[in-house]
């Protein structure tokens, strides 16, 4: 084995870990393979040897990369972006990608991701590193620019931002999928109260369907006459797992109308994340599904 070859062995023990860090600070699955090869590009281009702990090392490049992603995106953007749902994970409904396994320990829901998207790139590099993978304040400290005790606080601000969300969901998947196919049968059958009984009363539904357009509603009402309005679409909708969660992927004829993340928590929906861009859409990997039942015709 070339010293080469080497490297590459060494780097790839740390690549799932690394694309998991980026997957966390990004929200996109692409820019976390680039932030993952850049780290590997910079780690060909040094003196390995030097280096004495690789993970961690590894870790901050990708941190600083996806840090200066987050910035460039900000700089873009002439106004606020409003309501912005990261790639989602998908899934047959019966089953995970090991691959995806890796990736989303630690229930990473699509909610949370929602949540991370509102933090400043700081703040969300602080909490990534800190609460999701254990990294010192002291190390995180130079990549944002403070000192340890600011670094501490910038933490300490995005928790508090994200416990104020319930992202989490009932761990109980059997029962997800309970309430999830009760919410369909409802909205298919047009039935306003049983839509209401099973949506929490502080029930969030946002939307993103790109160019700009984007949607949120809030409590059981609204959302509930949101339900029955895409019911009468003809949508074919199937069960699925995103991000480890039960959710739907909703076609139009052969192509995926979106993407539904369902947060149920106590036995009723907290909280829908909806992808509906389509060219989003058309990039996602939904081969997974193969064919699926269906839910509602």
């Amino acid at each position: 084995m070339n010293e080469r070859d080497w490297l590459a062995e060494r780097f790839d023990e740390h690549r799932t870990r690394l694309r998991a860090v980026a997957y966390r600070m990004l929200g996109s699955l692409s820019d976390a393979d680039d932030a993952v090869q850049e780290a590997w590009l910079r780690l060909a281009r040094s003196d390995a040897d030097e280096i004495e702990n690789l993970g961690g090392w590894l870790t901050t490049v990708v941190a600083r990369v996806s840090l200066n992603t987050l910035r460039s995106r900000n700089r873009r953007r002439e106004e606020p972006l409003g309501v912005h749902i990261p790639d989602p994970i998908v899934d047959a409904a019966d089953s995970t990608d090991p691959e995806h396994e890796a990736l989303l320990a630690d229930s990473v829901g699509l909610a949370l991701l929602v949540v991370l998207e509102t933090l400043s790139p700081p703040e969300r590099l602080a909490f990534v590193l800190h609460d999701m993978f254990a990294v010192p304040y002291d190390e995180i400290a130079p990549v944002v620019e403070r000192s340890p005790e600011a670094t501490r606080q910038l933490a300490s601000r995005a928790r508090r931002r994200v416990q104020g969300e319930r992202t989490e969901p009932d761990g109980d998947i059997e029962r997800q999928r309970e309430v999830v196919e009760a919410f369909l049968a409802a909205a298919r059958e047009g039935d306003f109260d049983a839509l209401v009984a099973v949506l929490d009363p502080d029930v969030v539904s946002r939307g993103d369907f790109g160019g700009g357009h984007t949607r949120e509603l809030r409590g059981a009402e609204a959302v509930a006459r949101s339900a029955q309005s895409y019911a009468r679409m003809g949508l074919v909708v199937h069960q699925a797992l995103v991000n480890g969660a039960v959710g739907v992927v909703s076609m139009r004829g052969d192509r995926p109308f979106s993407v539904g993340a369902v947060t149920v928590r106590d036995g009723r929906i907290v909280e829908l994340d909806f992808l509906g861009d389509p060219e989003r859409l058309a990039q996602l990997d939904l081969t997974v599904l193969g064919r699926p039942p269906r839910l509602q015709e």
